[in-house]
């Protein structure tokens, strides 16, 4: 018997997120007003953020079962940031405070100023939809 092989792993997840969030960064960027698409681009992009945190644990524990705690405190770490920004970031969304979100968006930017997206990508648009998810999380 063959082994088994998930092809949506955490990473491959944790890599689609990433780009999704510069490719909102980007478009938020160009905004010149708060329209309902720039709240749906600043809620993905702390919903992103949530699943990015939300998939660290999972991520470590192949190292952790071979006792590489060290890489593994070492990447939590790493990403510890995400977290916080995420809940800084559905605060300021749903309190329709922009200038806490216009505050935030150079800390995001510079912890993906090395993910590449390329012009023809094939995310389309992720953030549709995401503020209404992000009400609805909230109401829960």
């Amino acid at each position: 018997m063959s082994r088994v092989i998930n092809p949506d792993s955490v990473g491959k997840e944790r890599t689609r997120l990433t780009k999704g969030i510069v490719l909102c960064i980007r478009e938020l960027a160009k905004q010149t007003a708060v329209t309902p698409e720039a709240k749906d681009l600043a809620a993905y992009i702390a919903l992103a953020l949530q699943s990015i945190t939300d998939g660290i644990d999972v991520s470590v524990v192949a190292w952790e079962k071979r006792d590489y705690w060290v890489k593994a405190d070492k990447f939590r770490m790493e990403w510890m940031w995400a977290g916080q920004s995420a809940e800084k970031m559905k605060a300021a969304v749903l309190e329709d405070d922009w200038a806490a979100v216009a505050a935030l968006m150079p800390q995001i930017a510079s912890r993906f100023n090395k993910v590449v997206v390329s012009d023809n990508h094939r995310l389309g648009k992720p953030w549709t939809g995401a503020y209404t998810l992000l009400a609805f999380h909230r109401k829960l």
